[in-house]
């Protein structure tokens, strides 16, 4: 079976072979989103709540594009480069979403694409 892909032209070109998001029956894989700015192709400048913004508002372009909401998200995968920024991200996680909150694992890791200091992937479910 082909994939069938997402792809959402107000995100930031992907920076590598890969798309924007893929479609497997009812559930929308996203990519993980850095914070580029779609208008520049530059990472932000900023702290991580301005980058978790940032990721938050391409992976929302993405979702919303592909015809789903916020609220459809089940589950999301957060890599921060530095634990110490966890509670800046998830200050700004809280306000993405509403209860009952999708699953979530945040995970430490050794260094992120352009130097990011966050990564955001995530799954959305149709229906």
């Amino acid at each position: 079976m082909p994939r069938s892909t997402a792809f959402s032209p107000r995100g930031p070109q992907a920076i590598g072979p890969y798309s924007h998001a893929t479609w497997a029956g009812d559930l929308l894989y996203c990519s993980g989103q850095t914070p580029i700015d779609p208008a520049t192709g530059k990472l932000i400048d900023g702290d991580v709540g301005a980058q978790t913004n940032r990721v938050f508002d391409n992976l929302q372009a993405v979702v919303e594009d592909a015809g789903l909401t916020m609220d459809d998200v089940v589950k999301c995968n957060v890599y921060l480069t530095d634990m110490a920024n966890f509670a800046a991200m998830n200050a700004v996680y809280g306000t993405r979403f509403t209860a009952p909150f999708p699953s979530r694992t945040t995970v430490a890791v050794a260094g992120l694409p352009l130097g990011a200091a966050v990564e955001i992937e995530l799954i959305a479910k149709k229906g």
